[in-house]
């Protein structure tokens, strides 16, 4: 068995990436990128610039993305509605992770999510009501 090579970078979320490095990073074509930005669903720094750069925050979603767009070969605009609805799902947890970081300790959940079992309420009555 032969040892290979592997190059790794850390990619900081205040980077910048053109779009063949963004390209490259998330396995898309620069010309579905340009399809991800003229839907609004791709956000480039400045759009004013000829070459177009991207906060390296973009990544995470849009690999995400571009995974389930080659697993499910969606179309490009499912892949944009997709992206937004990442980008919501990371907000929104963030602001979950802020709000239960301001709670006093007793009152967290328990690390158990989803779906609790059932329970008799205050041990009265039977499963039928009675």
């Amino acid at each position: 068995m032969s040892a290979q090579a592997v190059h790794v970078t850390w990619l900081d979320s205040r980077e910048t990436l053109t779009t063949a490095e963004l390209s490259s990073i998330c396995g898309m074509s620069p010309e579905q990128l340009a399809e991800l930005v003229e839907y609004g669903a791709l956000a480039p720094l400045d759009k004013a610039e000829a070459e177009l750069h991207f906060s390296g925050a973009c990544v995470a979603p849009l690999r995400k993305a571009a995974r389930l767009y080659r697993d499910f070969d969606l179309d490009l605009f499912a892949v944009a509605m997709l992206l937004g609805y990442l980008n919501r799902i990371d907000e929104l947890e963030r602001e979950v992770h802020t709000l239960r970081a301001h709670l006093p300790g007793h009152t967290h959940l328990s690390a158990r999510e989803g779906p609790q079992p059932w329970r008799e309420p205050h041990g009265k009555g039977t499963a039928r009501g009675l």
